[in-house]
């Protein structure tokens, strides 16, 4: 079974509401931060905001990472084989 044919088993993992919540956060605070430009706050204040929007983006992505992995890597051994599931960790190991 190939990473796509998983696709619609994959697509209700219990993961992705987590990760959309974090997403939907993290689009929040970036709106806020516009506002906060706007209305000519503390670079200081900006700052520390990105960093959140930062490191909440990078929690998603760290996420959706390891569920692509759990998911599709794991189960490419019951169809696709080693070499199958080797290609797949490279394509997806260079967003880590």
């Amino acid at each position: 079974m190939t990473c796509q044919e998983l696709k619609m088993a994959h697509t209700a993992q219990t993961s992705h509401p987590a990760i959309v919540k974090r997403l939907n956060r993290a689009t929040g605070h970036l709106r806020s931060i516009v506002t906060m430009i706007e209305e000519q706050r503390p670079c200081v204040d900006i700052a520390q905001q990105l960093q959140a929007v930062e490191n909440a983006i990078a929690s998603a992505k760290r996420a959706l990472i390891n569920d692509h992995i759990d998911h599709c890597l794991v189960h490419a051994e019951e169809g696709e084989g080693p070499q199958q599931a080797i290609e797949q960790f490279r394509a997806i190991s260079k967003y880590w």
